[in-house]
């Protein structure tokens, strides 16, 4: 544990958040509000992170090591002061400390801040390794953006999704701390000019660009139970010159501070809705932003200890988590051969052997591209590079495959057309090293179905590190009955190595230990349906199935064909209301993007299912509906530890991986899935017996494909199913609005029902039977869920993190020691 001026008691603890009260929030105990309480407290448990911090940097600088820069859009962190509670082992002396503030624990925590840095998977992700990095003694940075409003808060207004900025700022984030003194410029906009050089050289000169700022605000990330404290650096950023006096003393008010304005969206929120043009241009800029200041700051540390670069590949990597970052790339490039001066072959080395890239999705539509004209206009001088880059790659494509311009054209970075654009994909993947799929299937349909060609090129590029999960977080934060109940079996161990669970499994048939198991799942589940009645005003029964359907609303990830099963049980009840059916009560939790209509369509759809459903009396309690706004960290760690069932039925071969189903699975819940993403991994690990799988393979929908797939195949022969589809066609839960779900009906139908929602209905009303049998043996139900838990320890992040370090990064084990 870092050190804190002396040893740390829980009194050296109570007197440091008094100091804080005091001199931070200028305040004594009788001014002081719950909020004043939680920032002091937290300043003093940051004191513990910052002492370690800089003994961290210190070894980091005088060995010299290599370090990893992680560079990522999104950062879901959640909250931090009991996480890092955790980390720091601290959790019996925080809660006598606390005493001294007249505040218990939890009443602080409850009113703790969550960040609003990410949305979905990647971002919680990205959490989830730096995590990793500094619990197994790592060197890392990493690099993300301060956004002021985050994604957005989501609220249902008439059962339809509206989005409210989220304040997260609004009273202070007591985790950050502002470094001023390493603001940076960033330039956009300009022309670029040819001059010549006193040595009769041709050189390229970006001038009359537009300039403004990034600022650093530094995040401790604290290693589990070691003096590892690594940082979190994100940007925020603002104006050059942010008023002009001169303009506002001329009675322009508004252009006076019109610079200040411009420069401050670009951190505003993220991903800015690229629907317009307008929001297309904020957006690049915002990702530029991001690259180029995190570039920019590698450089400056590298230069505190060397005086060229040729040690700059050896002492950093990148890596860039999604495309999103790949601007880096280029970049790199233009400081090296603009600033630097430096021969382009000598740049290209350099840059090519620091960076790698992970891809994140198989979808066309997410595989980002940006207009050349775009680019040209926001940045000429990059714009340029990206030509060179794709003018000598391209001459080493056409001594590989002479001759082969088809094969040419399919790996070029430009895409051709009435309107040109830049692959940003293909770009990361020819200037990386590395490139890495999520999952095993998803690394597989990468290089064989995504790029084959860039495979056939550089065979050796290509590589799998499936996801993982930091087990601190959603386990032993999450859910600290079964944390407990597993160390009084089999001690603590797992706890540093997730792998001795598997010891666990010597318990799974223990009639004792299954009673225990359920009797913590079914307080969490309490625990939930108070937090469901609390949100939603839903009054749920614990006794009842939970079947969990929680993350980022996609048409692939198939929350739909959820739905559809839940109408379909709801038919059986009304055409036999004496029916026996196993209760169940789905809980739903996802955000859909605000342009994409069709998922709010069926958040809308899930929201009149519940308001119509709850209260039939026909139903009696048997079905329960439930969508949870605004999906967070926070309350991910309410209802993971609940589920009984996890639902992770996307399309096969569109999800890359996935996390929850693996937060949910260590937590005890089975899954009902695909054979797609990690839920492979996972049914290897669990065992066939131990999970729930339906549908149709990748494999085996292409095939589909190749035959001419027709949903209305599956639509004619199954009554069933045509009831469901002109139920959502004609609206029959809100008669009054008849056609809001036309959309929904014609793209599963009319429009080819691209994510197979047709062809794996009936597979899935079959696994959700099976389900549903299983459940009612409560005994076997339980060894199967303790089997999860048992064999979900290659699941860590850690391990994710050891597959990255020993295959693409290369890092030294740099243990910390406490400075006196």
């Amino acid at each position: 544990m870092p050190k804190f001026k002396g040893n740390l008691t829980a009194g050296t603890l109570g007197d440091r958040a008094l100091f804080h009260l005091q001199y931070s929030r200028g305040k004594d105990l009788r001014a002081a509000t719950a909020y004043d309480k939680l920032m002091c407290f937290s300043h003093a448990v940051r004191d513990l992170a910052v002492d370690g911090f800089i003994d961290t940097q210190r070894t980091y600088f005088d060995q010299d090591v290599r370090r990893v820069n992680y560079i990522s859009m999104e950062y879901l962190i959640g909250k931090m002061l009991e996480n890092n509670i955790y980390a720091l082992d601290i959790v019996e002396k925080s809660k006598e400390a606390i005493k001294a503030l007249d505040i218990t624990l939890e009443e602080v925590l409850a009113l703790d801040i969550e960040a609003g840095l990410g949305n979905g998977g990647l971002g919680r992700l990205a959490a989830c390794y730096l995590d990793s990095l500094a619990t197994l003694e790592l060197p890392a940075f990493g690099y993300g953006i301060r956004y002021e409003h985050g994604i957005f808060r989501q609220e249902f207004e008439d059962g339809w999704q509206r989005e409210r900025p989220d304040e997260w700022l609004a009273l202070g984030y007591p985790w950050e701390l502002i470094r001023p003194e390493y603001t940076l410029p960033v330039c956009v906009y300009g022309r670029v000019k040819t001059v010549l050089t006193p040595g009769r050289v041709t050189k390229k000169v970006w001038e009359d660009w537009q300039m403004f700022e990034a600022v650093p605000y530094d995040v401790p990330i604290i290693g589990y139970g070691v003096n590892t404290v690594n940082m979190l650096r994100l940007w925020r950023s603002q104006p050059a010159e942010g008023f002009r006096l001169d303009v506002f003393n001329q009675g322009d008010y508004v252009r006076a501070v019109e610079e200040k304005n411009w420069a401050e969206n670009v951190t505003k929120v993220l991903y800015p809705s690229d629907f317009t043009y307008a929001g297309k241009e904020l957006r690049l800029i915002q990702e530029y932003f991001l690259a180029s200041c995190s570039v920019r700051d590698i450089i400056r540390r590298y230069k505190k200890n060397h005086n060229d670069f040729s040690q700059f590949a050896k002492k950093n990597a990148i890596q860039l988590n999604d495309t999103h970052p790949t601007l880096a790339v280029v970049e790199l490039m233009r400081i090296l051969i603009d600033e630097e001066n430096m021969p382009w072959d000598k740049a290209w080395d350099i840059t090519v052997n620091t960076f790698s890239y992970t891809n994140h999705t198989l979808l066309s539509e997410a595989l980002e591209k940006w207009s050349v004209d775009l680019l040209k206009r926001v940045l000429p001088r990059h714009m340029d590079i990206i030509y060179e880059i794709n003018h000598k790659f391209l001459q080493q494509v056409e001594i590989h495959r002479p001759g082969d311009g088809a094969f040419m054209r399919s790996v070029s970075l430009i895409e051709e057309g009435p309107h040109k654009q830049v692959c940003m994909a293909n770009l990361s993947v020819v200037a990386s090293n590395k490139v890495n799929g999520v999952s095993a299937l998803h690394s597989k349909l990468l290089k064989d179905h995504t790029m084959p060609e860039y495979a056939d090129i550089w065979p050796d590029k290509f590589c799998n590190v499936t996801n993982g999960i930091t087990h601190r977080r959603w386990l032993l934060k999450a859910n600290p009955g079964l944390s407990e109940l597993i160390t009084e079996n089999i001690g603590d161990g797992w706890k540093s190595n997730l792998e001795g669970l598997k010891d666990l499994e010597a318990c799974a048939k223990d009639s004792k230990f299954q009673q225990r198991f359920m009797e913590i799942k079914r307080d969490n589940k309490k625990a939930l349906a108070k937090t469901i009645r609390e949100i939603a005003g839903v009054n749920v029964h614990p006794e009842s199935l939970f079947d969990v359907q929680v993350k980022r609303l996609h048409m692939y990830k198939r929350q739909l064909l959820n739905a559809m099963h839940i109408i379909g049980l709801y038919h059986k009840i009304l055409d036999n209301p004496k029916i026996d059916i196993q209760p169940r009560t789905f809980i739903f939790a996802a955000k859909a993007a605000p342009a994409y209509h069709i998922a709010k369509s069926v958040i809308k759809l899930i929201n009149i299912m519940g308001d119509v459903i709850n209260k039939d009396t026909d139903v009696a309690g048997r079905i329960k509906i439930v969508f949870l706004p605004d999906y967070n960290v926070s309350l991910a760690e309410k209802i993971i530890p609940a589920a009984d069932i996890s639902e992770q039925i996307s399309t096969a071969g569109m999800e890359a991986s996935g996390t929850g189903n693996m937060k949910l699975s260590l937590n005890g819940a089975l899954t009902a899935g695909t054979w797609d993403g990690a839920n492979i991994e996972i049914a290897e690990h669990v065992g066939d017996d131990n999970i729930f799988i339906f549908g149709h393979r990748e494999e085996e929908l292409q095939a589909l494909k190749r035959k001419g797939y027709n949903p209305w195949k599956y639509y004619d022969k199954n009554p069933e199913l045509q009831r469901i589809l002109e139920t959502i066609r004609n609206n029959e839960f809100d008669r009054g609005q008849p056609d809001i779900f036309k959309e929904i009906y014609e793209d599963l139908t009319q429009h080819g029902d691209h994510f197979f929602y047709m062809a794996d209905y009936q597979p899935y009303v079959e696994c959700q039977q099976r389900v549903s049998e299983l459940y009612r043996d409560q005994a076997a139900w339980a060894e199967k869920a303790i089997l999860n838990v048992a064999r979900m320890g290659w699941f860590s992040s850690d391990r994710s993190i050891r597959d990255y370090s020993e295959n693409i990064w290369h890092l030294e084990h740099t243990p910390v020691s406490k400075e006196q």
